[in-house]
């Protein structure tokens, strides 16, 4: 089979095009080569956590991969079959593992099982949240049929990282679409976890009245959690026939009076069928689901542009996105045929 060559400095430039990349190479066992990865980035070329990812889907799958190490803008992957999975990997740093795990749960349309364990950042800058993870997008992949379990054994923020998750993908025999259009009821769930409780307390309070006074009937939880260094995380998540919404951040330390109050703000402004950061997440697995998906955005993000590309190169699929009153539709036809056997 001949050889894709794909540019990571399209769109966003960043590690989702790698990721995106390597997760449909492996499944359509599509051989890739990646060149500029992460060129507008200030630090350009593989970082921990890519290399972690790719490490995972290379055992996954059987691969034989050039260019794996950090630092490296270029990396060619030959996938092969695909076996059942149970792997332990440490990324080494607070790299993120929620976008590692983004990158294996598609595995499951290879109809194998995959458990996998992952040292490293659970809850960092620019990377969604472990619970954003656990309540949002587990939420959304089970509506098409991707079913994963996680269990949090330990927290790891920023700096030092140190975190642990335990990851369980059950085997997907068939992918179903999504129609996610308007948010259809007013409530929200506040879920927050922490290592020092008198860091956040008037935190959950602002954020629940500022819900509340916008009509949200609101249920919170919030848990106290050893890490190896102080750090909060906070998830506002809804999800109703019509919808699956979320919005997290994490606790600034330099600014801790202000912690909560974005993610209440931005879940409040999300009145359509996603957020702005689920949407990306979708495309993968819809891309190769043959019916016609439609869900509505309140804005395209570089990271859904860039997605969409990508997968559209390696599947075949077809979208279109549309303006609409307060925000976007994206519809989108995926390809079967490019599943793998």
């Amino acid at each position: 089979m001949n050889l894709l060559e794909i540019d990571g400095s399209f769109g966003e430039g960043g590690g989702q095009i790698l990721r995106s990349a390597t997760t449909l190479a492996c499944i359509t066992q599509t051989p890739i080569r990646v060149n500029n990865i992460r060129s507008n980035r200030k630090i350009p070329g593989l970082r921990p956590s890519h290399l972690t990812a790719i490490k995972i889907l290379a055992k996954m799958c059987n691969a034989h991969v050039d260019g794996l190490s950090v630092g490296s803008t270029s990396v060619e992957f030959h996938p092969d079959r695909i076996d059942n999975v149970f792997l332990e990997e440490d990324v080494g740093t607070a790299g993120s593992i929620p976008l590692i795990m983004q990158t294996v749960i598609p595995l499951a349309l290879a109809g194998k099982k995959l458990q996998v364990s992952i040292r490293g950042g659970t809850d960092v800058p620019w990377s969604p949240t472990t619970n954003y993870t656990k309540y949002v997008l587990a939420e959304a992949y089970s509506r098409m049929g991707l079913d994963f379990a996680m269990k949090i054994q330990k927290r790891g923020y920023y700096p030092r990282g140190g975190g642990l998750v335990h990851l369980t993908v059950n085997p997907c025999t068939e992918l179903s679409p999504v129609h996610l259009i308007k948010r259809a009821e007013k409530k929200a769930n506040l879920v927050c976890c922490y290592t020092d409780e008198d860091r956040i307390s008037d935190s959950i309070g602002c954020a629940r009245d500022l819900l509340e006074s916008n009509g949200f009937a609101t249920s919170t939880e919030k848990s106290q959690e050893k890490a190896d260094n102080s750090g909060a995380s906070m998830l506002i998540f809804s999800h109703d026939s019509n919808s699956i919404i979320g919005a997290d951040e994490l606790l600034d330390l330099k600014n801790r009076s202000d912690f909560g109050k974005r993610c209440a703000r931005d879940f409040v402004g999300y009145g359509m069928g996603v957020d702005a950061n689920l949407s990306d997440m979708l495309v993968t697995p819809l891309s190769l689901c043959k019916e016609l998906s439609i869900f509505t955005v309140p804005s395209i993000s570089k990271h859904l542009e860039t997605n969409l590309y990508i997968t559209s190169k390696l599947t075949g699929c077809k979208y279109g996105i549309g303006k609409i009153d307060g925000g976007y539709e994206v519809r989108l036809q995926g390809s079967s045929d490019s599943c793998i056997k």
